[in-house]
C-alpha cells in the first residue's frame, strides 16, 4: 500500500514537470511568434521602400535611355537653373585675346565711298582727314553658264569622228544630254549630302535659293553616283594601300541600306581613310578589307572577331575600358565599385605613364620596369574572385584582353593607346546616319562607302576637299587621284621579340 501511493506522488510528479515544460514551451513558441510577426512586417516594409525604389530607378532608367535614344534635342539638361550664368567668356583680364578677321590677300573690287554733302548736326562743310579701309567678303549668287563650241571633225584618213575637248568639261555628251551640270556645282552637292549629312532636297533647295541652280532631288542622286563611279578605282586603290599599311585602326558601326541592318566599317591608317558598308559584323568581313593575312599592328575596341587576324599584333582600345569603369563605378554597390575604380586607375597610370616617357622624363628601361609593376598590380586584382555579376564579366573580358592592354607602352610613340582616330570617323558617320536615316538602295550604300573613303581620306591627307571631286569629274579618262600613297612593303609579322625590343 505504501509503495502504490508512493508511485502515484512519482507519477504526479511527472506529469507536474511536464505541464510545466510544455507552458514553457508554450511560452517559447509564442514569444517566437511575436518575434517572426515583427520580422516579418519589418520585411514587408523593407520590400515595399525596395519595390518603390525599383519603381523609381526604372522610370529614371527609362528616361535616361529614352533621353540618349532622342535626336530631336542632343543639348536637353531637363530644368532649367533659376540663376543661370551668361554664356561666354567673362570680361576682364581673363578674357584672353580678341579675334578678328584677317585682311584678305586679295581684293576683286574696289569701291568708292562718296563724301558726305555735309554736317549731319550743323550742316557745315566736311574736310576729309584720312581713308580707312574696310574689307566684305560676300558670294555672288548667280549661276555661272558656259557655252562649249566643239568642233566635230572627221579623219581624211580612216574617216574616224573626233570632237575636241576643252579641260573644263566633264563629258563629251552632245544632243539631248548638251545641257550639264558643272563640276564645282557637282561637288557642291556631293559635299552637302556625303560630308554635311544634308538629304538630297535640301542640297538641291540650296543650290537653287542660293545660286539660283534649279535641280531635282534626282538630278543630285544622280550625279553623286556619277561621281562615285569615276573615283572607285581611287577607292580600290586606297583599300591596297590600307592593307600594305604597318599600323591600322578599325571600327564598324551600324548602318541601315534598304531599310534592313547592314555594318559600315572603318579603317584609318596614317595616310588612309577606307570605308565599306557589309552584310554583317564578322571576321569575313573584316578579312575582306584588310585580307586574312595582315600581319600590321591592329588597334580595335576589343571585339573578339579582330583577333583572329593571327598574324597581327593588337593593342586593345584603352578608352573604351576606362569609360567602361566609369559607368560601372556610378551604378555599383559601395563594395562592388572597387575592382572598376582599381581597373581604372591602372589603366589611366599607364596612360600617365607613356605621357611622361614621350616627354623626355624618364626612360626606356625606366618605362618598361614601370609597366612591368602594372601589368603585375593588375594580374593581383584579376586572380581574385568577384562575386558581383558585372565585375566578374569586366574580370573574364580583362583576363582575355590581358596580353593586349599595353602593347602602347612597350611601343611608345609607334602604338595609339586608343582607338581615337577611326571613332572621330565614326562620329562624323552617326551623325549622317542620324540625319537621314541611311541609304535606300545597294547603289547608294556603294556611293556611300566610295565617296566617304575619298573625302576622309583627303581631308587625313590636308588635301582640298573641293577640288578633289572637281578634277575626277573634269578628266576625260579614269584615273587615280593624287590621294593614294605611294607602293610600301607589305609590313612583316609583329612578333612577341617586338614588343621586347620595339625595334620592328
Amino acid at each position: 500500500m505504501f509503495l502504490r501511493k508512493l508511485n502515484l506522488l512519482r507519477r504526479i510528479r511527472e506529469l507536474t514537470e511536464e505541464l510545466r515544460c510544455t507552458r514553457r514551451e508554450r511560452d517559447q513558441a509564442r514569444k517566437e511568434t511575436e518575434r517572426l510577426q515583427i520580422e516579418a512586417e519589418r520585411l514587408q516594409k523593407e520590400l515595399e521602400r525596395i519595390q518603390e525604389q525599383n519603381e523609381r530607378l526604372c522610370k529614371d532608367l527609362e528616361l535616361a535611355q529614352r533621353a540618349a535614344r532622342r535626336q530631336a534635342a542632343p543639348f536637353s539638361r531637363g530644368q532649367l537653373k533659376s540663376h543661370p550664368k551668361s554664356p561666354g567668356r567673362k570680361p576682364g583680364a581673363g578674357y584672353g585675346q580678341h579675334h578678328r578677321r584677317p585682311i584678305p590677300e586679295h581684293v576683286d573690287q574696289e569701291i568708292r565711298v562718296p563724301v558726305p554733302g555735309q554736317c549731319p548736326d550743323c550742316g557745315g562743310a566736311l574736310r576729309v582727314e584720312r581713308v580707312e579701309m574696310q574689307y566684305q567678303e560676300e558670294i555672288l549668287r548667280r549661276t555661272w553658264v558656259r557655252r562649249f563650241h566643239i568642233p566635230i571633225c572627221r579623219c581624211t584618213q580612216c574617216a574616224k569622228r573626233v570632237q575636241g575637248r576643252h579641260p573644263l568639261q566633264t563629258s563629251d555628251a552632245l544632243g539631248a544630254a548638251a545641257v550639264q551640270i558643272g563640276p564645282e556645282a557637282v561637288t557642291l552637292g556631293v559635299l552637302m549630302n556625303k560630308a554635311h549629312g544634308l538629304p538630297h532636297a535640301d542640297a538641291a533647295a540650296i543650290l537653287e535659293q542660293g545660286f539660283g541652280l534649279a535641280m531635282s532631288r534626282g538630278g543630285i542622286c544622280r550625279a553623286i553616283q556619277r561621281v562615285a563611279r569615276k573615283a572607285e578605282a581611287t577607292w580600290h586603290a586606297l583599300r591596297e594601300a590600307a592593307r600594305r599599311s604597318v599600323l591600322a585602326h578599325m571600327d564598324e558601326t551600324g548602318w541601315k541600306v534598304e531599310a534592313q541592318l547592314r555594318w559600315l566599317w572603318a579603317v584609318v591608317t596614317e595616310q588612309v581613310t577606307f570605308c565599306e558598308i557589309l552584310p554583317g559584323r564578322g571576321f569575313g568581313q573584316a578579312s575582306a578589307i584588310l585580307g586574312a593575312e595582315y600581319a600590321g599592328w591592329l588597334i580595335h575596341d576589343g571585339w573578339r572577331i579582330y583577333y583572329k587576324f593571327l598574324k597581327a599584333a593588337h593593342q586593345s582600345c584603352v578608352a573604351h575600358l576606362i569609360r567602361r569603369c566609369r559607368d560601372m563605378a556610378a551604378a555599383a554597390t559601395p563594395a562592388a565599385v572597387v575592382f572598376p575604380l582599381s581597373v581604372k586607375q591602372i589603366l589611366e597610370e599607364g596612360l600617365a605613364l607613356r605621357d611622361r616617357y614621350l616627354e623626355n622624363q624618364i626612360s626606356l628601361h625606366g618605362l618598361w620596369t614601370a609597366t612591368g609593376r602594372l601589368e603585375a598590380k593588375l594580374d593581383r586584382l584579376l586572380r581574385r574572385p568577384y562575386r558581383d555579376l558585372a565585375n566578374r564579366r569586366l574580370a573574364k573580358h580583362l583576363r582575355h584582353e590581358r596580353p593586349y592592354l599595353f602593347t602602347f607602352l612597350y611601343c611608345p610613340g609607334l602604338v595609339d593607346a586608343t582607338n581615337n582616330l577611326v571613332e572621330r570617323v565614326m562620329r562624323v558617320l552617326v551623325v549622317l546616319r542620324k540625319n537621314w536615316g541611311g541609304n535606300r538602295t545597294q547603289n547608294g550604300a556603294r556611293a556611300q562607302a566610295v565617296l566617304t573613303t575619298i573625302l576622309c581620306t583627303a581631308r587625313q591627307q590636308d588635301k582640298d576637299v573641293f577640288a578633289v571631286p572637281t578634277d575626277l569629274l573634269r578628266s576625260p579618262h579614269p584615273k587615280l587621284l593624287d590621294i593614294v600613297p605611294p607602293s610600301v612593303n607589305t609590313p612583316k609579322p609583329a612578333t612577341r621579340e617586338h614588343l621586347k625590343t620595339g625595334h620592328f
